[in-house]
């Protein structure tokens, strides 16, 4: 199934702890739960006109929730820190967040 790349990276992931990484060109985003690396990798490529060195997913767990006496979960979701190359230029959209 081809999907374009705005199916894959859903949103970038604006933290204090994934700032800490921009420096070193390695940006975290929310992506599609069925992506795999490569798609991934293709897709930053695609959006931002960057080289992509590697690409690390995480599957994060939905936190358990309460609303008065109601309870639930978030949803659960994926993450994926992307390091660029050394040679690959950075990511405006990151640059104006520093």
């Amino acid at each position: 199934m081809n999907r374009i790349a705005q199916d894959i990276i859903l949103k970038p992931i604006i933290t204090e702890a994934s700032m800490y990484g921009v420096p070193e060109k390695k940006y975290t985003f929310a992506v599609d739960k069925g992506a795999n690396k490569p798609e991934i990798a293709k897709a930053v490529e695609e959006l931002f006109k960057v080289k992509v060195m590697k690409v690390n997913t995480v599957n994060m767990k939905g936190k358990l929730r309460r609303y008065g006496r109601f309870e639930g979960y978030t949803p659960s979701w994926k993450k994926a820190v992307v390091t660029l190359t050394e040679d690959s230029k950075s990511i405006e959209f990151f640059d104006g967040m520093m």
